[in-house]
């Protein structure tokens, strides 16, 4: 499964499941050391690895629609 970090606070992350967008809390210390908000983390093996070219693919995606919109006025 995958999830995309959506919030930070007090030694708990708020994941977001990017298939069905249900959330789940987790604690800070389950995740990699160097986690921040719109990272993405795959839960695999019993644990959760970054997955930077997800996080660069859907960046990517969101910058074009973001442009697209702008063009769009």
């Amino acid at each position: 499964m995958k999830f995309a970090v959506d919030k930070i606070d007090n030694g708990v992350v708020l994941l977001e499941n990017i298939k069905d967008n249900s959330k789940v809390e987790v604690s800070l210390d389950k995740l990699p050391l160097d986690v921040k908000e719109t990272d993405i983390l795959v839960y695999k093996n019993n644990k959760y690895e970054k997955d930077d070219n997800e996080k660069e693919e859907r960046l990517r995606l969101i910058e074009e629609k973001m442009n697209k919109l702008r063009k769009d006025r």
